[in-house]
């Protein structure tokens, strides 16, 4: 059973640059859930280059945004990001699979916040983020 037939696979929609199947220019994360716990991977594409022969920092972080993202709202609410903090260790490899996992570390009213690391096959830390995501009704 492929992540997209699981229970548990979680997306926005099939054309998020993030998550989306049929976006064939992004990531194409596949990304499951285990309650406040996201875990998932995408190929680091030839499209996705930045300097020599790795992914541009911009992959890495929509990557660990959007893993943030989908553990912190569940699909169809209209939560978003406010605060997006990268740490870059190492850059993704074209031609590779990159490992995301995002756990949410507290929850205060309508404010979500989520820490996240994105990982080489290997178990390398490429980079991590710590997120703030909020509830557009808190806004309202």
């Amino acid at each position: 059973m492929t992540p997209r037939e699981s229970l548990d696979a979680v997306a926005h929609h099939d054309l998020c640059f993030g998550c989306g199947i049929a976006n064939l220019f992004g990531l194409q994360m596949e990304v499951e859930r285990d309650g406040d716990h996201v875990a998932g991977r995408f190929f680091v594409k030839q499209d996705h280059g930045g300097r020599s022969a790795v992914a541009h920092p911009g992959v890495l972080a929509a990557a660990l945004e959007e893993a943030i993202s989908l553990v912190a709202a569940p699909p169809g609410d209209r939560a978003y990001t406010r605060r997006l903090e990268l740490d870059f260790d190492a850059g993704a490899a074209l031609g590779t699979y990159v490992q995301v996992e995002a756990s949410v570390e507290r929850r205060e009213g309508d404010d979500v916040w989520v820490t996240a690391v994105a990982r080489a096959v290997d178990g390398t830390a490429l980079a991590r983020a710590r997120g703030l995501i909020a509830s557009a009704a808190a806004d309202a």
